[in-house]
């Protein structure tokens, strides 16, 4: 299971964004809907409820290629949701979402109370 490491820039990057780009990898715009039933709409919704939004920060286990993030957040229709994705130029490139675990969910109930 992947760890993170909180970073602030994310928190401040995230709630000073007016509006969200996207470059999908179009393996991952069906993937996300067969494997967690979680559409790409609903996965870019959730970057819509901004006030929504608890930043775990960066991936720090395991390594990757390239830095990846996780957040907590709701979709537009009030899933509870984990996000993982990386930056690709002015982009975001969602790897996966998939509704949050118990831990989570008890996690982000935490946060949202702060």
């Amino acid at each position: 299971m992947a760890t993170f490491r909180f970073i602030q820039w994310l928190v401040d990057w995230l709630e000073n964004q007016s509006n969200f780009a996207f470059d999908w990898d179009l393996g991952n715009l069906t993937k996300n809907l067969k494997k967690h039933g979680i559409t790409y709409e609903e996965a870019e919704s959730v970057f819509e409820q901004i006030e929504a939004i608890r930043a775990l920060g960066e991936q720090s286990t395991p390594k990757t290629g390239e830095p990846r993030y996780g957040i907590l957040g709701l979709t537009g229709e009030l899933k509870p949701v984990f996000v993982c994705f990386t930056m690709r130029g002015s982009g975001i490139r969602i790897i996966y979402i998939r509704k949050m675990n118990k831990k989570e969910r008890r996690f982000y109930a935490e946060l949202c109370k702060e």
